[in-house]
């Protein structure tokens, strides 16, 4: 059950999941973790963290990306130094 806090009032977990937002773009991980925080803060009291759940999704998908990355340019590098 979600629940919307009343105006002028904020719900746990909230700023600090706009802080894992922000950091999922420059810190993958660390923001991946602030923003997993953050939600089950907010899961815990009952409310919905929307910008926690984005934060969860871009740190997942750039640390996909970079995993990938790194597989991908290992080999590259390897091939042209040898």
């Amino acid at each position: 059950m979600s629940q919307t806090a009343p105006a002028g009032v904020d719900f746990p977990g909230k700023t600090l999941g706009i802080v894992g937002l922000v950091l999922a773009f420059f810190f993958t991980i660390l923001g991946s973790v602030v923003s997993f925080i953050a939600w089950r803060q907010s899961r815990a009291a009952g409310y919905q963290n929307t910008p926690a759940l984005v934060g969860i999704a871009i740190g997942a998908v750039s640390l996909s990306f970079w995993v990938v990355m790194i597989i991908l340019l290992i080999p590259l590098i390897l091939a042209a130094t040898t």
